[in-house]
């Protein structure tokens, strides 16, 4: 019996403004920005590993020009809910535990705020755990959150690689691209009616 699904944030429940939010802050792509800017200072954000002064000093180490006020703007103005994303959130109020499962820094509490009061019962997020998908101990860290073993979760992503480290642990779990596919994909499940697929 499946009790919780475990959903993405960005990309696969609500649209991500990074690479536009980055760019309005440095003027750079985020091709540029990766030559330039020390590999590992976003991942270790994500991790917790940083404040959000410190990561934007990485920025100014590297001779990076950054606005952070107008990189919180366009991220703000561009976070938005995915085309039936919330509208499925809600379909499964009360018959299993929704949790977003995700790689986002500290920037998630206002996400929660704003976008995902009362449609997730849980928040799992890399700057929490310490660790990012997809790293066999963030899935370890989503069912101990969740307190179910894999069997009696579903995991939606929509990065192959997540998708993958998820099935790695002994998790269902489906590569999203659409509110459709997930719909069937839960109801193939036994999570939501066939008929509201």
């Amino acid at each position: 019996m499946i009790r919780a699904v475990a959903f993405d944030l960005m990309d696969t429940l609500l649209a991500d403004p990074f690479r536009d939010a980055l760019w309005a802050a440095t003027g750079l792509t985020l091709d540029q920005l990766a030559e330039r800017r020390p590999p590992h200072v976003h991942p270790a954000f994500e991790r917790g590993e940083l404040t959000e002064q410190e990561y934007w000093a990485a920025f100014a180490h590297a001779g990076i020009e950054v606005d952070p006020a107008a990189f919180h703007r366009v991220r703000r103005d561009g976070t938005t809910w995915l085309a039936g994303m919330a509208e499925l959130l809600d379909d499964l109020a009360g018959q299993v535990v929704r949790v977003t499962a995700t790689n986002y820094p500290v920037w998630v509490e206002e996400l929660v705020e704003r976008h995902l009061d009362g449609r997730v019962e849980q928040v799992v997020s890399s700057h929490q755990l310490g660790v990012r998908k997809p790293d066999a101990g963030f899935y370890a860290g989503l069912l101990d959150a969740v307190e179910l073993p894999a069997c009696q979760v579903l995991f939606v992503d929509d990065r192959p690689v997540n998708v993958a480290g998820a099935q790695a642990v002994g998790l269902r779990a489906h590569r999203f691209t659409d509110v459709r596919a997930v719909r069937s994909w839960l109801a193939d499940h036994g999570v939501l009616d066939r008929g509201s697929t």
